[in-house]
């Protein structure tokens, strides 16, 4: 499947309880240690993962596990306070990298064995074709823009490889164009837009593995006074 939708609450508790299962959740972990000083102003760790998100982290591990060995290189996108490579590295992944703006990224964990780039991801420092499979939680729909994402996966994967992101997703348009995160324009992807970055991946390179499943069958989740689900999309570069 190269698009699937979240389509009830319940597959994020079992997502949860599939990860806790196979000792491979993250969620809790801190990320950086607190000091004594910021014990003294109050400041509060912040911790790794959202519980929300469950069921994005789960199907990228497992499409991952599936379809790659424990050597691929794998590069996460938007990577701060994800837990995405941390599972991964858990599953046994030796060569895991991520990158994000954030002047905080190195405190992530495992910074012994993930490389833990300070940086824009539209715009790397990465040599071309330096990665097998490139992974995204819920990133794409803050500052989307195609042909700058589409542009920078597609030349950042080897032959053969995969970009996978999950996103917000509602199949009919709801705006939000009142709302910003992170500075950034905020996008609930409906349906006709999920087609478009489809159609446009194909002038990358880029290509859906498996068939697109657009349907949902409820809104799974509550947020910023939407009411909407994920989704989930994997491009294989030709």
């Amino acid at each position: 499947m190269a698009l699937d939708v979240l389509q009830t609450k319940a597959e994020i508790l079992r997502s949860r309880a599939r990860l806790e299962q196979r000792s491979l959740s993250c969620l809790g972990m801190q990320v950086g240690k607190r000091t004594l000083w910021d014990r003294l102003r109050g400041v509060h760790p912040l911790h790794l993962g959202d519980e929300l998100k469950s069921w994005d982290v789960l199907r990228t591990a497992e499409f991952v596990e599936r379809e790659f060995p424990n050597t691929a290189r794998v590069l996460d996108i938007g990577s701060y306070s994800s837990e995405i490579l941390c599972v991964l590295h858990r599953l046994g992944f030796v060569n895991l990298t991520g990158i994000d703006q954030n002047p905080n990224l190195r405190a992530m964990p495992y910074g012994d064995t993930i490389h833990w780039e300070i940086g824009n991801f539209l715009r790397t420092p990465f040599p071309d074709r330096s990665f097998d499979v490139v992974t995204s939680i819920s990133v794409i729909e803050h500052g989307f823009d195609a042909a700058a994402l589409l542009g920078e996966m597609s030349r950042l994967l080897d032959h053969g490889g995969c970009f996978t992101a999950s996103f917000d997703y509602w199949p009919h348009k709801l705006d939000t164009s009142d709302t910003q995160f992170f500075g950034m324009d905020w996008r609930i992807f409906s349906r006709d837009e999920v087609n478009a970055l489809v159609t446009a991946a194909n002038d990358y390179g880029l290509a859906p593995v498996g068939d697109l499943a657009f349907d949902a069958l409820e809104p799974a989740v509550h947020y910023a006074g939407r009411d909407y689900t994920f989704a989930w999309l994997v491009l294989r570069k030709r």
